[in-house]
């Protein structure tokens, strides 16, 4: 994988580059929707191609290792062949939904022991094993295993889980070196940046990690708690460490105007769930604010939701829409989800355009306060 660096606003730390995998090149800053057993869900690949126009999508270990299971995507040659994927994937280690299973999994220096959500059975993933896992899914860009802690968490704690994610990543890295990818194309790794909300911790945590000199580095444990300017601050913290050189990938985040707040400080790489979650229950996303398509006041609205030009060749009207969601049709969750993604590379591609044009700051300061205004 290679990083070329394009162009930086002159007001910002936003940047514009091109990610280069041998699955096809990313052009940043960028959004990934999120394909967590393998689909996104409810959206075909098709429809991601053509209307999204996603340029890479998500896996997630934990839940690709339970289902169809490590046995299934080695037969089939890894995932891009298993689904028919035929651009890049990024896998998270499944750190963060280990980690979240409060009650049925145990913590120590070995690794983490969880209990499936599927079937209550036990399993134990290390960062040895998480790297096999990742080279048998045969992602582009793999994560690092660490330990996600909660936002609140006291600075002893924070410390200590900081010191075993450190020592998880340096197993993480050997194990990585070790091996060899399976399928012909090569893998990066990716290291996370932990550190909870404490400056002293995120720094020592941005410099441990800039020193293994990856192809890209991750900012984790964000977004699960903690005030919004205190996430902005922790990403400016980090960033004044991270190489300028390599993509900076800010994990889990975050609503329309997180992204563009995050871009400012120099991020090049999101995902969430944000887009086809909020989808499936009726919200959509758009740059005059949000919509809830199942209020009243759409119900003889036939004006396009496509507003933007999203998806210009799929023409739906709001008042449709707000049929599909109150008759329960199973339509309404896809173009819902379409659109929200649709919208979320939108947004990127044109912070993207207004860096290289040179006017991102002017451009963001002019959408950021409707983007979260109620329709």
């Amino acid at each position: 994988m290679t990083f070329e660096l394009q162009y930086t606003d002159t007001a910002s730390e936003a940047r514009a580059g091109m990610i280069t995998t041998d699955h096809g090149q990313i052009a940043t800053p960028i959004f990934m929707p999120v394909g967590t057993c393998g689909s996104v869900k409810g959206v075909h690949f098709e429809e991601l191609r053509q209307q999204v126009k996603a340029q890479i999508i998500l896996g997630n270990t934990y839940h690709l290792y339970l289902r169809p299971g490590l046995e299934i995507l080695q037969q089939a040659g890894g995932l891009h062949r298993f689904g028919g994927w035929d651009r890049p994937i990024l896998t998270d280690s499944g750190g963060f939904q280990v980690f979240s299973l409060t009650g049925i999994r145990k913590l120590r220096e070995e690794g983490c022991e969880f209990r499936s959500h599927v079937d209550g059975s036990k399993h134990f993933f290390t960062p040895e094993n998480v790297m096999d896992t990742q080279r048998v899914i045969g992602a582009d860009i793999i994560m690092a295993f660490d330990e996600c802690p909660p936002g609140q968490s006291d600075f002893q704690y924070a410390k200590k889980s900081l010191m075993l994610t450190q020592r998880w990543l340096d197993r993480c890295f050997k194990r990585f070196n070790e091996t060899s990818p399976l399928y012909g194309h090569q893998q990066s790794l990716f290291p996370i940046v932990q550190g909870c909300t404490f400056k002293e911790l995120r720094r020592d945590a941005a410099k441990y990690v800039a020193d293994k000199g990856a192809d890209g580095n991750a900012i984790g444990g964000l977004a699960v708690g903690e005030p919004t300017e205190v996430m902005y601050e922790m990403i400016e913290t980090v960033n004044e460490i991270l190489p300028k050189d390599k993509p900076r990938y800010l994990m889990g985040v975050g609503t329309p105007q997180n992204i563009l707040e995050a871009i400012e400080r120099g991020v090049d790489m999101f995902d969430c769930v944000m887009p086809t979650r909020n989808g499936r229950n009726a919200m959509l996303f758009t740059y005059e604010g949000t919509m809830n398509m199942r209020n009243k006041k759409w119900e003889n609205d036939f004006t396009p939701i496509d507003e933007e030009g999203c998806y210009t060749d799929r023409v739906y009207t709001k008042a449709y829409l707000h049929h599909l969601f109150k008759a329960q049709e199973l339509l309404a969750m896809q173009i819902a989800s379409i659109h929200n993604l649709a919208f979320y590379l939108r947004l990127v591609g044109d912070a993207r355009a207004h860096i290289i044009q040179g006017d991102f700051t002017t451009w963001k300061r002019s959408v950021i306060d409707q983007l979260n205004r109620r329709r």
